[in-house]
């Protein structure tokens, strides 16, 4: 055991270090990274009205709805930790960080989703349909998105990208009621039009007489074209109409300059405590600065792998689990001295502060995890971001505090230069280094 935790911290720290500084590919695609906010990274926030037909029956489940369909099409689309919330009774809060392609996002939040499926005869339109054409007034609607269970990526029999669609009972039969009309061979069948908002997404032809509910989508599909497409098929209807009541766009500029002042506070802050301990308890205070830079590259790392996104709040739990990292060990040197005061020799004083110090660290942490799982739990994304940076924090903080600080305490205090009472902020006659026997055992070898 003496062996396998010293390893265990070195292995710790390397990968933490690892993770960091080199540019490591990320288990589900992409690379990790550190993933910003909008107030430090820049991006987009929008506010959207809903404008129901009937008010008086709208209701906060409605627009609960409504921002879940707001949000999982964004996230189809691939933004990055989108933000997404509601505000009083009709409004939908959407800030994205990152963002460039601002007009096509707003495009995606602001359609209605009137999602429905025409039949489009090859006598009339021998080629189809083009994508984002209007569709025409003439043709004959099958049914609507109500209709859709379910909507995934997939691939045809030549391994080409497409679309698998899974239809409800009656859409199901309906469908295939017209397929066994449209189908007349390759080249010969009729197409059907899917539409959003009365605007053509895709206009494939019928293959089949037959489909059980089991429908796929193929053609000359980009991926970003089939994810496009499946984010409206799953996510096209909305229960009410968004109308835009304003949008701002933050710069990545302003958000660099939130970075550098919030680094630039969290920097002195953290500076001071540094300077705080190695003045009161000196070597103990120097090994407790190095545990938390320990502490700090353990914890930037876990950001960089959940991954979590960091805004000025996460920024702020930072510093704040870092000052409870300081408060543990504040409590262990304390005791320590508390020990050493008693008449205690120092390798005894250190385990025993250590140890009766334990209670009370464990204590206050598994306090401040269960507040911050409240916040998490109850809170919006922002407090929820907060609390997350938080909790990782606390529970890191106590592994360096009870095994990265002790071990290095134990490794010191083996050395002779380090057995002096000015290092641990004791007077010459409080301070103790072996037991009286210990000590005349070692007189009379000498």
């Amino acid at each position: 055991m003496r062996v396998l935790l010293p390893l265990v911290i070195v292995l710790v720290g390397l990968g933490a270090l690892a993770v960091n500084v080199l540019p490591l590919p990320r288990p589900g695609g992409g690379m990790v990274e550190t993933r910003l906010g909008l107030d430090l990274q820049g991006g987009v926030r929008g506010e959207y009205r809903a404008m129901p037909d009937d008010p008086a029956e709208f209701t906060q489940e409605d627009l609960s709805i409504i921002r879940d369909i707001v949000e999982n099409r964004i996230n189809q689309y691939g933004v990055a930790e989108p933000i997404v919330q509601t505000q009083g009774r009709d409004r939908i809060i959407v800030e994205l960080p990152g963002v460039e392609n601002e007009g096509e996002i707003r495009g995606l939040i602001g359609q209605t989703g009137r999602l429905e499926f025409f039949a489009v005869p090859r006598t009339s339109y021998p080629t189809g349909l083009e994508p984002n054409s209007t569709i025409p007034p003439d043709l004959r609607r099958i049914f609507g998105g109500e209709e859709i269970a379910n909507a995934r990526a997939g691939v045809d029999r030549f391994n080409s990208p497409a679309v698998d669609v899974e239809l409800r009972a009656e859409g199901a039969a309906t469908f295939d009621e017209y397929a066994r009309l449209a189908f007349r061979g390759e080249g010969r069948s009729d197409f059907v039009a899917i539409t959003l908002d009365g605007q053509v997404q895709s206009a494939p032809e019928i293959n089949a007489q037959r489909f059980g509910g089991r429908v796929q989508i193929s053609g000359r599909f980009t991926p970003s074209e089939v994810s496009r497409l499946v984010t409206v098929l799953r996510y096209g209807a909305l229960p009410a109409q968004l109308e835009e009541v304003s949008i701002s766009r933050i710069s990545p500029t302003l958000g660099l300059n939130f970075l550098q002042q919030s680094v630039l506070a969290g920097s002195i802050g953290i500076l001071l405590v540094f300077a705080f301990m190695l003045i009161h308890y000196r070597l103990p205070g120097l090994i407790a600065c190095l545990a938390l830079v320990f502490y700090a590259l353990v914890v930037f790392a876990i950001f960089r792998l959940v991954p979590v996104t960091l805004t000025l709040a996460g920024v702020a739990a930072f510093v704040l689990s870092v000052g409870m990292a300081v408060d543990a060990n504040i409590l262990i040197f304390e005791r320590t001295k508390e020990e050493l005061r008693s008449g205690k020799t120092l390798f005894t004083a250190i385990e025993a502060g250590f140890n009766r110090a334990w209670n009370s660290i464990f204590d206050s942490n598994v306090s401040s995890i269960i507040t911050a799982a409240i916040l998490f739990y109850f809170g919006s994304p922002v407090i929820r971001g907060f609390a997350l940076v938080l909790i990782i924090g606390v529970l890191i903080s106590m592994f360096t505090a009870i095994t990265l600080s002790r071990q290095m305490l134990r490794w010191v205090v083996r050395q002779p230069w380090a057995r002096r009472a000015w290092l641990y902020g004791v007077e010459e006659e409080e301070f103790t280094v072996a037991t009286p026997r210990a000590r005349g055992r070692e007189a009379a070898r000498v």
